[in-house]
């Protein structure tokens, strides 16, 4: 008897143990926000209801930008490959979504089919219709990249309204859709093109609550002057600052992402660093790809509260039997005081509401009599998945993390600047001299020594208090000059001799040159007379 009860009551002492990240938002999705979703409408206003895929499938870029920008170009580069359905010119080429995905073999697979096949992300998109589905693919093929991300390329942004009308789908609400499932989004300007057409302003105001996953790429810089690249630089941050309102500035990185001789190499340090900072942020995907739906399925909870919110409350000043349709008008035009009347009764922040004006569209086509008043049950249910569950798998996040191998993309342009010579940074600042047989310091110790003479060494050696007369001079922080010490003391005896003054001074003139100083001193900076020669 009342044995519902008692289970109830044990499901809350004994919280729900799951096996993988993946596994438990799943669950967590199905058995605690979904019934809110469904029951409140949540999918006719905001999104599809999830799916099992979207919580198993690989990290996915995702690359926007107006036509001839270097999308397609950009994935050639990254994976080093000629991908099926591709195609590369000055006019607008790619007239399809493209997902570029990992598959045994090479070949294309049509929208219509790929929106039945249950292990695909893509089911939902379904709901676009066959205008979309047309002009939808996915291109398969072995590659190590691939393994790692998928990468989905996009139609060029055209300017102009009839464009937009052309493609007989709401392309603003397919990026929409993409945007809430990627992990990253990559906004492409060309260097010579920065002009922001009408149909990309829609489509940058769609991505709006995902700017977290934004990325934006100058591409073709080397083919512009150093003064013309400050300039563009200038105004792209200018034009992005108005339509994407945040008050962070929008990271932007300039280079050239393809594989032809830089046009201009005046630059070519600055695209190093530039492409090495955006492959360090591309190859984390995987590691963070369990925290990233983790904190969509968060975001999505806190929308699904809010909605419920709202739509209980237009049921709730809905007459029972005459003036229905004057009411609803009045409620859809009054939808502003609905929001702020719930957001002081329920302490929510305005930027958890959905967009009043994107609301009140919506609401014109519903019946406010089909409509669920309150049901407190399914918002405490969500508000204990939020306060407990989500806590509990935030933690397991981090030892799945801890327990893989470093995860990250491999294979492609990614190898490329990897190990080697032609690593970033090889070669240069405290990893001068790592190939050459004699010690780098020992061209520039005879100056050091004469300064070392001047100190007053006991038994061939100076104190710290006289070392740090002379390294002072250099007017680097004492943060930074203790660090030096550390690793120029290398026999750890609190004294510096002459190999290890030349050293300190070798690494103070590495950090004045704009380089960092590295964790450990490498064996090529090791004073010979201290190396273990084995």
């Amino acid at each position: 008897m009342f044995s519902w009860v008692s289970k109830d009551a044990r499901r809350k002492k004994e919280p729900e143990l799951f096996q993988t990240v993946a596994e438990g938002l799943r669950q967590l999705y199905a058995q605690k926000l979904l019934p809110l979703e469904e029951h409140y409408r949540f999918h006719e206003f905001h999104s599809p209801a999830l799916e099992d895929a979207d919580f198993d499938n690989k990290p996915m870029v995702l690359l926007v930008g107006q036509y001839s920008t270097g999308k397609t170009t950009f994935i050639r580069h990254l994976i080093e490959q000629d991908f099926p359905g591709m195609r590369i010119g000055p006019e607008p080429t790619t007239d399809s979504f493209i997902a570029v995905m990992h598959g045994p073999t090479e070949g294309v697979v049509p929208g219509n089919a790929l929106v039945v096949d249950p292990r695909r992300p893509f089911r939902k998109l379904n709901a676009f219709g066959n205008a979309f589905l047309n002009r939808f693919m996915c291109a398969q093929l072995p590659n190590p990249v691939l393994d790692s991300i998928s990468i989905i390329d996009t139609p060029g942004i055209l300017s102009g309204e009839k464009q937009r009308i052309s493609r007989g789908y709401d392309f603003a609400a397919v990026l929409e859709w993409f945007a809430e499932r990627v992990d990253r989004i990559i906004l492409l300007f060309d260097a010579h093109k920065l002009d922001i057409s009408d149909e990309f302003s829609e489509v940058i105001k769609a991505l709006k609550n995902h700017e977290d996953k934004i990325r934006v790429v100058l591409n073709k810089a080397d083919q512009i002057e150093t003064q013309q690249l400050m300039r563009v630089y200038g105004a792209l941050m200018w034009s992005l600052g108005k339509i994407i309102n945040t008050p962070e500035v929008v990271r932007v990185y300039i280079g050239s992402f393809w594989s032809h001789p830089l046009l201009i190499p005046d630059n070519r340090k600055l695209f190093e660093a530039e492409e090495q900072d955006l492959f360090k942020d591309i190859q984390s995907l995987p590691r963070n790809a369990a925290l990233r739906k983790l904190n969509d399925l968060i975001k999505r909870a806190r929308l699904a509260k809010v909605h419920a919110y709202i739509i209980s409350s237009l049921k709730k000043e809905m007459p029972n039997v005459f003036g229905k349709e004057s009411k609803k008008k009045e409620l859809v035009n009054n939808l502003g005081e609905i929001y702020q009347k719930i957001e002081r009764e329920q302490q929510i922040s305005p930027g958890d509401f959905p967009s009043l004006r994107k609301m009140q569209e919506l609401l014109q086509s519903q019946d406010f009599s089909k409509f669920q008043a309150l049901k407190p049950k399914l918002l405490d249910t969500v508000d204990d998945m939020l306060a407990n569950d989500i806590a509990r798998l935030m933690v397991m996040v981090r030892q799945e993390e801890s327990l893989m191998p470093s995860q990250a993309v491999k294979g492609g342009a990614f190898d490329g600047t990897m190990n080697g010579p032609f690593g970033h940074g090889y070669g240069e600042g405290a990893g001068e001299g790592i190939d050459d047989v004699e010690w780098v310091v020992g061209k520039d110790k005879p100056t050091y020594d004469e300064i070392f003479y001047t100190l007053s060494p006991v038994n061939g050696k100076i104190t710290g208090a006289n070392a740090k007369k002379e390294m002072v001079k250099s007017k680097l922080p004492n943060t930074v000059l203790g660090k030096i010490w550390k690793l120029a003391d290398v026999d750890k005896d609190g004294l510096l001799d002459d190999e290890e003054f030349a050293l300190a001074n070798h690494l103070i003139k590495v950090k004045l040159e704009g380089h960092e100083l590295p964790a450990d001193l490498p064996p090529h900076l090791v004073p010979p007379s201290k190396r273990r020669h084995e």
